[in-house]
């Protein structure tokens, strides 16, 4: 049998199906086919999170104590604020490729390529701010205490209010080596010495009897008094960590073992360890298909440009790229979702 060679100017028929087997054309079908299996990728990745936050569900990070920073905004607590602009400038890039792939039906060269910029300056924004929230991720803000037992020590003051290290601890002027594995314990290191040592912490907290520690440990509380029967308080919880007294406070102080700066894939100040996983992995392997879309974008734009599609009377490569970046606007809400909202 020979093969038959097609155009998409002819009306020959590559199999049975015809050359647009339901109603799409062999590119867009692969396109879809491709998103597919992408999207169950992912639905393994977000599965794997759900199944371990719900296991370790009493110790999980809040994310509102988490993503709290603001671009020029030092020091001022904005939790999701961020975030939040992050998710509208990928949901709004969407809204510009839907009108790059519209003007592109119109055969309108000059819109396609204006509505395209708009998108890859988009995804530009969205990737440097994922990079930017990683810097603050792995930076950290507070400093925290992991104990010989693995559990995390958090520091308050007398409000409740969650302080720094540098806000108490002392110096004392002691000499500090960086913890190898050829130095001391077996499978424990430092990737840098931290801005305090562990007798520095533990001597600052006596000196400042008003500082107490809170755990990983999340307890629910009504967000409204309980006095209103009108109210369905199930609707109505605030979750807090559990704050210890000051002599509890004291005695789990004399078990630490490390002080934690930031987070990475074996520490995290903010709580279980398995949060800064996922988080690295999950946000990372978005972050890597949105800026493999951007790449896709400029070089269909730049094809845009010398009138590649207007030659070809078609710009359907703009649909199908398009369809990519739907997809990955897609899965962003549903990652927003899980790691932000929930």
């Amino acid at each position: 049998m020979g093969a038959t060679v097609t155009t998409a100017n002819n009306e020959e028929k590559t199999w049975s199906g015809g050359n647009e087997p339901m109603g799409a054309s062999y590119g867009k079908l692969m396109m879809w086919f491709f998103i597919v299996s992408d999207a169950l990728t992912f639905s393994g990745f977000l599965a794997a999170y759900g199944f371990s936050r719900f296991k370790f569900i009493e110790t999980w990070p809040l994310a509102e104590e988490v993503f709290t920073h603001f671009p020029f905004m030092h020091g001022v607590s904005a939790p999701m604020y961020y975030v939040a602009l992050m998710t509208f400038i990928l949901i709004f890039s969407s809204v510009t490729m839907v009108l790059a792939v519209d003007a592109g039906h119109h055969l309108n060269k000059s819109k396609v390529a204006f509505y395209m910029f708009l998108t890859i300056i988009g995804g530009l924004i969205f990737v440097g701010s994922q990079a930017w929230e990683w810097k603050n991720f792995i930076q950290g803000e507070y400093g925290a205490i992991e104990t010989k037992g693995g559990s995390l020590l958090q520091f308050v003051d007398k409000t409740g209010k969650h302080i720094k290290l540098e806000d108490f601890a002392v110096t004392l002027h002691e000499e500090r080596t960086q913890l190898t594995r050829d130095k001391g314990r077996w499978f424990m290191e430092e990737s840098a010495l931290p801005s305090f040592s562990v007798a520095e912490v533990q001597a600052g907290f006596k000196a400042h009897p008003d500082v107490l520690i809170r755990t990983e440990v999340i307890y629910e509380d009504d967000a409204v008094s309980k006095a209103d029967p009108k109210i369905d308080h199930t609707l109505n919880k605030i979750r807090h960590k559990t704050i210890l007294t000051r002599a509890e406070s004291e005695l789990r102080l004399a078990n630490a073992s490390l002080v934690v700066e930031g987070a990475n894939l074996k520490r995290n100040e903010y709580g279980s360890k398995l949060f800064a996983d996922f988080f690295f992995f999950i946000t990372g392997f978005h972050g890597f298909h949105v800026f493999s879309g951007v790449i896709i974008n400029i070089i269909i734009f730049f094809n845009v440009l010398i009138g590649t599609y207007e030659k070809r009377r078609s710009y359907e490569m703009v649909e199908k790229v398009g369809l990519y970046w739907h997809f990955v606007d897609l899965v962003w809400v549903f990652v927003f979702t899980v790691f932000y909202l929930v």
